[in-house]
């Protein structure tokens, strides 16, 4: 989903003809480029074992009682924030452009559907060799590959002109056959205990969990459907964020016992607290798409009391259930928010207001296209193997953390320089 809107800078003195022609907002993009530079720098340099101190890896991987959160607790829920935060110009759009909104919502459901397929192929990890009878890494290879032509889009010069009817339909085509190779890998998948992830008969979708992708995937619609109904109606939003917060006790108090639906998604932490992360994205960058295009100083002014009031809020309920990212907890749901928030703010001020918007602009060039570095990231462990590069990119990690934290960082800058490439070249996914 793209972020654009008016900027701070131009909006206030825009007049008609160029108001109709949105800028993207660069901290948006920023933000995103960050928090997924640092994804993939925390999810490498997990492969380095013991040498990473206990500050760098999650705080439940090695901490035996207690609660609390490392810097590593908050990239997840920080990609959620940022989904939300594009909900009101991504949807907002096609609402101001007069679209059905049954066709705004059959958008929001394919967009889902697409999300959970993907997220469930690749919870499954890898296949055995053995019992598929062609290679694990392959397999994972072909995942990766396919799910990036299912959702290609390409426009030449990187500007999304009207496409010729050839390219509409080589486009097409790609796509087809992206969605045909991952539903073939979805039934040539053979575990290591034997299970597959699809079966038709008895039909069955096997998932431990529903995989970041998926997890995305239910958070994004609940995020969506209150947009839908609510608009950029703020005290809605924040209310909705406090219902959402709702489920996670109610959760835990049986109130959902015996719904068919609890057998397969948890209420309470995946479309409650996650729901809610992404809610208060919304809430917050409703600020910014909102038709009377507050000031810089009232967009501040906003910020930084949603800061104080999201951060107040997560003290408040810390007793209750901790904070614990696993158990995705109110207190740590909260914490995020107003983290999260904090530094996007850092990026307005530094980017979008200040001088210094050519510091945040590679980040922002890789942000514009996130899944697309995710699915990059999670391309490379699979190739790797293939090439027989694993055991040397292995000892690029070392024998002390200097080397681990080289290589972590070499691979987050290497992934994001070939999506910014490939955006350039107008290459890029659309679901």
């Amino acid at each position: 989903m793209s972020a654009t809107a008016p900027t701070s800078k131009t909006a206030p003195r825009s007049s008609p003809a160029s108001s109709t022609k949105p800028t993207r907002i660069t901290s948006i993009d920023a933000l995103r480029g960050f928090v997924m530079f640092t994804m993939i720098y925390v999810n490498d340099i997990a492969g380095a074992g013991r040498i990473v101190p206990d500050w760098m890896v999650h705080f439940s991987d090695r901490h035996s009682s207690g609660s609390g959160m490392t810097f590593v607790d908050l990239v997840f829920p920080a990609f959620l924030f940022i989904v939300g935060m594009s909900i009101p110009f991504a949807l907002g759009s096609r609402v101001k452009k007069g679209e059905a909104h049954w066709r705004t919502l059959i958008h929001v459901l394919i967009r889902t559907l697409s999300l959970l397929f993907v997220g469930v192929l690749m919870v499954n990890e890898a296949p055995s060799s053995e019992k598929m009878g062609w290679s694990s890494a392959l397999w994972q290879t072909l995942l990766y590959l396919s799910a990036i032509l299912a959702f290609c889009d390409f426009s030449p010069g990187g500007k999304p002109a009207s496409p010729s009817r050839l390219r509409q339909i080589v486009s097409v085509g790609v796509r087809v056959f992206g969605l045909a190779s991952l539903a073939f890998l979805a039934f040539a998948f053979v575990g290591k205990d034997g299970h597959r992830i699809i079966t038709l008969s008895p039909f069955t979708v096997h998932h431990e969990w529903w995989g970041i992708l998926g997890i995305i995937g239910w958070a994004y619609l609940a995020g969506a459907l209150v947009y839908l109904v609510f608009g950029n109606n703020r005290t809605a939003l924040l209310g909705c964020v406090v219902l959402l917060l709702c489920l996670y006790p109610a959760e835990k108090a049986g109130v959902f016992s015996g719904l068919w639906l609890t057998d397969h998604l948890s209420l309470g932490a995946t479309v409650g607290v996650h729901g809610a992360i992404v809610l208060a994205g919304v809430l917050l960058a409703s600020m910014l798409a909102a038709s009377e295009t507050p000031g810089v100083l009232a967009r501040i002014r906003f910020t930084f009391l949603f800061i104080v009031g999201f951060a107040a809020a997560a003290w408040l309920t810390n007793g209750l259930y901790g904070i614990h990212k696993n158990n995705a907890t109110p207190s740590w749901c909260l914490w995020a928010c107003a983290i999260t928030a904090a530094f996007w703010l850092l990026f307005y001020l530094s980017a979008d207001v200040g001088p210094l918007g050519w510091l945040a602009r590679p980040l922002a060039v890789a942000g514009e296209n996130v899944l697309l570095a995710y699915l990059l990231s999670g391309l490379l462990p699979s190739v790797l193997p293939l090439l027989g590069l694993a055991d040397w990119y292995h000892r690029l990690a070392g024998p002390d953390l200097v080397h681990a934290v080289a290589r972590a960082a070499g691979c987050g800058v290497v992934v994001l320089c070939m999506t910014a490439g490939l955006n350039r070249l107008g290459f890029g996914l659309k679901l």
